[in-house]
């Protein structure tokens, strides 16, 4: 298993300063979903529709058919972006993350990957001091 930076300290007790960066992988992918849903949602006359195959079709039907559905999707999407990112920040002080800039990157990096970042500061399990 790989240490974490900042996840114990020599004793094995929990830090103030944990902070794991998401899988390269899913940043991509959510970076990339979330840009192509920006793109059909604001400008979908530049989308070349017929080069991205079934995407491309599927993309198409939506926009020409359930374009307000697209819209309130991408809302919805990034209202659920917000949630989770606050709820990293309170999920930071519960687990006794107190450092303000590793507070900040949790709350930075779940808004903009979601769940994709949020997992691993679910699974954080802080070792309680034992007296």
């Amino acid at each position: 298993m790989r240490r974490v930076a900042g996840s114990m300290d020599s004793q094995g007790e929990h830090r103030a300063d944990y902070f794991r960066r998401s899988n390269l992988f899913v940043m991509v992918a959510i970076l990339v979903g979330l840009s192509y849903h920006g793109w059909a949602v604001f400008s979908t006359s530049t989308i070349p529709y017929d080069l991205l195959g079934p995407l491309g079709t599927f993309t198409k039907y939506l926009v020409e058919n359930h374009k307000t559905l697209l819209n309130i999707g991408y809302l919805i999407t990034w209202l659920i972006h917000i949630g989770e990112a606050l709820y990293a920040l309170k999920l930071c002080k519960m687990k006794g993350i107190t450092d303000p800039s590793t507070q900040r990157l949790w709350l930075v990096q779940t808004f903009f990957f979601g769940i994709g970042s949020l997992y691993f500061l679910l699974t954080y399990n802080p070792r309680k001091k034992s007296w």
